[in-house]
Formats: structure tokens, C-alpha cells, sequence
């Protein structure tokens, strides 16, 4: 049996926890609309991003930046290879290691789905207080740091 909350009674305020947890299904309902209509996972998007940084990128590396097991990452990547969104070369400095490029479409698909990411955000920031997309991201980049930091 529950007790009766008077009505004129503050509520609770969200816990980080779920703040966070809010914060994520939000980024999911932003992102996926737009990465799903370029055939993309959460995974691959994750993947394709880390490319856009230039150079190659390991197997190991790019699982673990995707958080995702080696085998699983092996399956994103065979599937942006398929689609001309990356390839595969042989690392110059070790012929056994394979290294992981972004190709030119996928170059294209990472500013077409950026380009509509900003626009969305600037579009739901556009009513709240002025606020740079500098400040947001260095707010954003010390909770992200902080976060890593707890889990690692």
C-alpha cells in the first residue's frame, strides 16, 4: 500500500543514473533515424567515425573503440567493405597485420549523417539559453572523460 503524495509536493529529481540513462535513449532516438536510412548500426556508425580520424586502424583497435568483440567487428567491417564504405589493406610496417580504411563512400555517409546530427542538435538547442557548440563539447568531452576514467 502506497501512501497518497500531496499534490503541491516537489518531485523527486532524477538521479545521475537516470539522467544518463535518459541521456542514451535520447542519442539513440537522434541517431538511429538517421544512420538506419543509411544502412548503418549503432556499431558500424561507431566504426565508420573512428576511420574518418584518417589512417589505418587495427581489428583489435577498432573493436575495442566500438566495444564490441573481435568477431563481431569483423562482421561490421565485412559489411562496410561490401557496401564501398571501407577497405582493407595490408599495414605497410607488418605485411601479417591488416589495417581498416575509410573509403571514399564512406567518407560521404560520415558527413551526410554529421550534417544532419548538427542540424538536430542545433535545432533542439536552439530555444534553451545561449550556449556555444564549444562549451557543449567540452562539457561533454569531461563527462566522457570522467565516465572512462570510473570504468577503466
Amino acid at each position: 500500500m502506497s501512501l497518497p503524495v500531496p499534490a503541491d509536493a516537489a518531485p523527486e529529481p532524477e538521479s545521475v543514473v537516470e539522467i544518463l540513462d535518459r541521456a542514451d535513449r535520447a542519442v539513440d532516438a537522434v541517431l538511429t533515424p538517421v544512420t538506419s536510412r543509411e544502412g548503418l548500426s549503432r556499431e558500424a556508425w561507431r566504426v565508420l567515425l573512428l576511420l574518418s580520424r584518417g589512417g589505418g586502424r587495427s581489428m583489435g583497435e577498432i573493436a575495442e573503440h566500438a566495444a564490441i568483440p573481435n568477431p563481431t567487428a569483423t562482421r561490421v567491417i565485412d559489411r562496410l567493405v561490401a557496401h564501398s564504405l571501407a577497405y582493407r589493406r595490408s599495414d605497410p610496417g607488418d605485411r601479417r597485420r591488416v589495417l581498416v580504411h575509410l573509403a571514399s563512400g564512406g567518407h560521404q555517409v560520415v558527413q551526410r549523417v554529421s550534417q544532419e546530427l548538427e542540424e538536430r542538435v542545433d535545432l533542439a538547442v536552439s530555444g534553451q539559453q545561449p550556449v556555444s557548440d564549444s562549451q557543449v563539447g567540452a562539457l561533454l568531452t569531461q563527462l566522457t572523460d570522467t565516465l572512462q576514467q570510473v570504468a577503466d
